[in-house]
């Protein structure tokens, strides 16, 4: 690692790092739980088609938190000749693959659930015996989504403040999806309740209820990713609505730059600031003709940064 590599990464506050040293140990004993919770249901599973529903809502829950410690691996590494720019934007791509495996596997268990419905498939849960002693698996499995709605709430309403400090997009939607989780257990023990009564269709009205839920989680997650890597204007954490911090600040820097037009984008929780003259987004045909060829027909705009000279290495004055 070069000098100038260590140089060019972006310093975070005191306060940001340590946020994120705390989101990184949240994330890792997310993974922990999650890994308990999934192997918990996988053996109480039985033949509830809210319960399976729910199942693969808490495998698909272990991507975000993935997703973002490979993302914070990523954007540590510094600026190289193939990667000019950093790692920065290893957070938006995590964004979306996380956000669009959410939003298709959600559309194939409403298929699945919305199928289940139409055929009028009657689901039966059997019984186990333990200890000589015979239980209905639909108590085994109303205690497994108990303990499996408890971690994920506590862990989300912890990662809530971290992701708002953060402007952690992956975070955030991890939060609310973990702080929701209880929905998802009310749902399947709905369900699972229901076949008890003899209601067969209550089991896979709740998948459906489960999958629409993850949908739309999954639908406004992907949303937002694509904005972002379609270089929009960043976006607020909690709505599509443009980010409050974003229009502040290209309202300074119109003031400090007037007559121009400032561009902003996204670049993992970073922004960077485009400014140019007013009614140009491409470079003039002047300039082009004289300082480019007919080759560069590529580059639409060159940009000049700022940056504080105050670090640069001072001549020897020996």
């Amino acid at each position: 690692m070069t000098e100038n590599a260590v140089r060019d990464r972006p310093a975070y506050p005191q306060t940001v790092e340590t946020a994120l040293k705390d989101a990184e140990r949240i994330e890792w004993i997310t993974l922990f739980w999650l890994a308990i919770i999934v192997a918990v249901m996988g053996w109480a599973m039985g033949g509830s088609q809210a319960f399976k529903t729910a199942w693969i809502e808490d495998v698909l829950s272990l991507l975000a938190p993935a997703s973002f410690l490979v993302a914070r691996r990523l954007e540590k590494k510094p600026p190289s000749e193939g990667f000019p720019y950093g790692y920065h934007r290893a957070a938006s791509l995590a964004f979306f693959f996380s956000s669009a495996a959410l939003f298709v596997i959600g559309a194939w268990l409403l298929y699945d659930g919305a199928m289940s419905l139409m055929k009028a498939e009657h689901p039966t849960i059997g019984s186990r015996v333990y200890f000589g002693t015979q239980i209905w698996s639909g108590w085994i499995m109303i205690g497994a989504l108990i303990f499996s709605v408890i971690p994920p709430v506590i862990l989300g309403r912890r990662k809530l403040g971290i992701a708002k400090k953060l402007h952690d997009k992956v975070l955030y939607v991890d939060a609310q999806t973990n702080s929701a989780d209880w929905q998802t257990g009310l749902a399947s023990i709905a369900g699972i309740v229901g076949i008890g009564f003899g209601l067969w269709w209550a089991d896979a009205a709740m998948a459906v209820l489960i999958s629409l839920s993850i949908i739309k989680d999954g639908y406004g997650a992907l949303k937002k990713a694509t904005i972002s890597l379609l270089d929009g204007m960043p976006r607020a954490l909690d709505s599509h609505a443009i980010s409050e911090d974003a229009r502040l600040l290209k309202s300074r820097l119109e003031s400090h730059f007037p007559g121009t037009n400032v561009q902003i984008r996204e670049t993992g929780r970073f922004f960077r600031a485009s400014v140019e003259p007013e009614g140009k987004p491409v470079l003039p045909p002047d300039l082009r003709r004289e300082y480019l060829s007919d080759d560069d027909w590529r580059l639409i705009e060159v940009n000049t940064a700022l940056r504080d000279v105050a670090d640069q290495k001072k001549p020897d004055q020996s």
